[in-house]
């Protein structure tokens, strides 16, 4: 008999669940493949949900040894999903379940629920793992105390919230705040800590903890120095305060996100906490600072306030990427990461926007939540927190968030909840700009000008294209941020911004001498596409005159677009005058080195083919590729003695620092390093890679050896050094795919896929090839199709192994739609392999299916 048609779980039918939990006592006898669970959990009626009602619990891959209500043993009906009590066999009043279950850690490589990594129990239970400890009501709107004892002859038991008793073989822990089952925690094993404390600002002393495999200590510093950063940060700019007497973090190799915010007891992927200047990159320095953060952060906007339901997922995430984004931002340079945000919304999330995986930023309805940990939810709910704080102000969003925590502290909140705090506080009405959260894509604006006897009008269209399910879009509210400088480079206008409403809108601007050249949606202040037909000599004047950074950056970004965009339609030579005004650019010492270098970065071969294909046109990866990298070799001919001399002046002799400045003088050098490895044939990346102190320029000095075809010796050492060190092999992996030749992509990942490291259980291990095949645009499109069968190949291998990680990948396809007849044959091949394969998991089948709905 077929399984039945998996069923949508909908916003709309959603219901209070029918019973409160009063406190939740377990006791876990640890043993890898039979671990004991023993459960009681008091409940009571929910007033909201009166008349009686069964008890269902979730749970699901458990094996039940006994059960009873007030000590009463009874057999209630287990099904694939969990167990239900009838009615009847429940008092009216308030009762105890209790439960004793049995689990396999050791069996567990989905990775969530209570699994083992390297002979260490540890837990991931959002969204639903917890029903695969025991039987429970697992969902965020149901909040209890924890009380934990953990029975286990490792050395190191941690649970959630304070310790409170232990002995030998045995460790207690109360959390007294209650919490969602999502956010339960544990981990046992023979672990190091690594140990400082913070006083509180009202006079507290937290005990904290980072805790790492014997041997790791010394990689642990810079992480503890971002978790003290962060809480001290939290109560200046939030006025929020630790809670418990201990903040522990633990490093986990296997693990499927990068961290979890775990109430006390947060769990890392050990990527995002394990660091030194010889095994981490800049990048790795600055994520790690902003991880730590952002699951620090959580304490308040996720935990003391959770989310009623899934759908509300991004009340949490959205509001909490935000505010990790505003910690970066303060930490280093506020326009650097103003732009990489910007890249990665584009990259990530305007991407999933304009295809089959387009949703809301608080979707209607999911198969499958696990899939829903996406861009829109993560990065453009931040940006919709960006907009309203635009639109309110610094006060009036200090006042709102004030109210927020003060009005819904203890409490699983929903968007309705966020936006009339909001206008509580500030008196607006937030109705349409509700539509952020509601509606699906990215709207365009579409701008035209009008200049007469000294007034100058800007008239604004917006539209946003239908998305699967949601064809007719109101229009939003939008701030656009503007500032207009005189021809002689003068801002006559500082930067206004302008609240649109309507479909079609215009603002004007009068007393003006001349006519003005306008920046437009300045810091990115909406999360839209700007459709505006410029000249280059505009793009250039905002390059060299814009006072705003980000558009002076998007305005340099643009003509390179423009120039590339030309040689690839018709061959021309690349635009002398584009290489000049990046040479003003990259001469002008008042400028921060790393917005110097994200300034040498061309847009990326993607971002090329869906300009391309937003154009009408399907993108040929090979012939971008080849463009793109003609483009950079001229930059480097006719720049080469600034590049030369900026490269060598950029050095950082003396210790390695991972501070910002440090970090963006070598951003500079290396980005440097790539334009000039185009004519210098990969010498001075060859006396680079000899010479490196640091993780940052090694591993960009092998880029550039692998790209001018000088890789083999080095890639050879490089493992030779660092066999041992599980990240810097991700590492090498990662850097062989990404720089590999395109006719070369699909045999580099096939000869990687066999070394003997490659661990394809391991999450990080298989996103670092995986990962880096997909992202090589040209050598995972190439013609032969040799990547996209291989591709497929590694998902229907890993889906009955880990589900989650099989999902989120598959996304490597989804702008399969853009490209020629022949390339999308080639993936429709393979995704509909993927999806008629018998034993496809629930979540993988959902992707596929969404993904192949983009042909159109």
């Amino acid at each position: 008999m077929k399984d039945a048609a998996p069923q949508p779980t909908l916003l709309a039918e959603y219901q209070p669940y029918p019973f409160t939990v009063t406190g939740v006592e377990l006791t876990f006898r640890l043993a890898p493949a039979a671990t004991r669970v023993i459960a009681k959990i008091g409940f009571a009626p929910n007033p909201e949900r009166p008349g009686r009602h069964d008890l269902r619990l979730d749970g699901e891959t458990l094996t039940l040894i006994s059960a009873a209500v007030d000590g009463r043993p009874l057999s209630p009906t287990i099904d694939g999903a969990g167990l239900t009590v009838p009615a009847a066999a429940l008092p009216q009043g308030p009762f105890t379940w209790e439960a004793e279950v049995e689990i396999d850690p050791k069996g567990n490589t989905a990775l969530e629920g209570l699994y083992m990594s390297g002979g260490m129990y540890c837990t991931q239970c959002e969204a639903e793992g917890f029903r695969k400890i025991t039987f429970y009501p697992d969902r965020p709107d149901v909040m209890a105390p924890f009380k934990v004892r953990i029975e286990s002859d490792l050395p190191v038991l941690l649970s959630n919230g304070n310790p409170t008793a232990e002995g030998e073989g045995w460790a207690e822990w109360t959390d007294p705040w209650p919490k969602p089952a999502y956010l339960f925690a544990l981990v046992a094993g023979d672990l190091a800590a690594v140990r400082d404390s913070f006083t509180t600002m009202s006079g507290r002393k937290v005990d904290l903890a980072i805790w790492v495999r014997d041997g790791d200590q010394d990689r642990c510093p810079y992480a503890m120095d971002s978790l003290i950063r962060s809480m001290k940060w939290d109560e200046e700019a939030y006025g929020r305060e630790y809670d418990l007497d201990v903040f522990n973090i633990v490093a986990v190799d296997d693990f499927n996100m990068g961290a979890m915010e775990n109430k006390g007891l947060n769990i890392f992927n050990s990527k995002l906490v394990l660091a030194s200047p010889e095994t981490a990159t800049d990048a790795d320095f600055e994520r790690i600072e902003g991880v730590i953060a952002h699951e620090y952060f959580h304490n308040w906007t996720g935990n003391r306030i959770t989310c009623r339901d899934w759908f509300q997922l991004c009340l949490k995430e959205g509001l909490t990427v935000f505010r990790d984004q505003e910690f970066t931002s303060d930490m280093r340079s506020a326009p650097v990461k103003r732009i990489d945000d910007v890249l990665t919304l584009r990259a990530r999330q305007f991407r999933e926007d304009m295809g089959p995986l387009a949703h809301p930023v608080r979707p209607d309805s999911y198969f499958e939540i696990n899939n829903f940990y996406t861009a829109t939810v993560y990065e453009k709910g931040a940006e919709v927190i960006g907009m309203l704080k635009r639109l309110v102000g610094e006060d009036g969003y200090r006042r709102a968030l004030d109210l927020y925590f003060d009005r819904h502290d203890g409490d699983a909140a929903t968007i309705e909840d966020w936006l009339k705090v909001f206008e509580d506080a500030t008196g607006r009405d937030l109705a349409q700009f509700k539509r952020w959260y509601t509606d699906a894509g990215t709207p365009r604006l579409a701008v035209t000008e009008d200049w007469q006897d000294g007034a100058y009008t800007l008239t604004f269209t917006q539209k946003t294209a239908p998305t699967p399910g949601q064809d007719v879009k109101a229009p939003r509210v939008i701030p656009i941020a503007v500032g207009l400088l005189n021809p002689n480079g003068d801002e006559v206008v500082p930067t206004t911004v302008l609240e649109m409403s309507k479909a079609t809108q215009s603002f004007r601007f009068d007393g003006l001498s001349a006519r003005p050249v306008p920046s437009l949606l300045r810091g990115f202040s909406a999360p839209v596409v700007l459709d505006r037909a410029v000249e280059p000599a505009e793009r250039a004047f905002l390059l060299a005159h814009d006072t705003d950074p980000f558009n002076r950056w998007e305005a340099g970004r643009a003509l390179a677009k423009d120039v590339l965009i030309t040689m690839i339609a018709d061959g021309t030579d690349p635009d002398g005058g584009f290489i000049d005004a990046l040479g003003r650019l990259l001469a002008d010492e008042t400028l921060d080195p790393a917005f110097r270098a994200l300034c040498l970065r061309l847009p990326s071969e993607d971002d090329l083919a869906q300009t391309l294909h937003d154009a009408g046109r399907a993108p040929d990866p090979a012939h971008i590729h080849g463009q793109r990298k003609r483009l950079a070799t001229a930059i480097a001919r006719r720049l080469e003695t600034p590049l030369a001399a900026t490269y060598a002046a950029m050095a950082t002799p003396g210790a390695f620092s991972p501070d910002a400045a440090s970090a963006g003088r070598r951003a500079l050098r290396l980005a440097c390093l790539a334009l000039l490895n185009r004519i210098d044939g990969g010498d001075r990346a060859a006396a680079l890679y000899n010479d490196a102190g640091n993780m940052t320029e090694s591993a960009g000095a092998l880029a550039c050896l692998i790209e001018a075809g000088r890789g083999e010796a080095a890639t050879n050492a490089f493992y030779e050094r660092w066999h041992e060190n599980r990240l810097v092999i991700d590492k090498w992996f990662m850097i062989q795919l990404l720089h590999a030749a395109p006719d070369k992509t699909a045999a580099t990942a096939e000869r990687l896929a066999a070394h003997p490291d490659f661990d394809w259980k391991n999450p990080n291990r298989f996103r670092a090839l995986m990962g880096a095949l997909s992202a090589n645009h040209a050598g995972f499109h190439d013609a032969s199709g040799a990547a996209y069968r291989f591709y497929a190949d590694w998902l229907l291998k890993l889906d009955p192994v880990n589900p989650q990680i099989t999902a989120r990948m598959s996304t490597a396809f989804e702008t399969w739609a853009r490209y020629d007849a022949d390339r999308k044959a080639l993936i429709r091949a393979e995704l509909s392999r993927i999806l008629h394969h018998p034993s496809l998991s629930r979540d993988t089948r959902e992707m596929v299916t969404r993904i192949l709905g983009a042909d159109a």
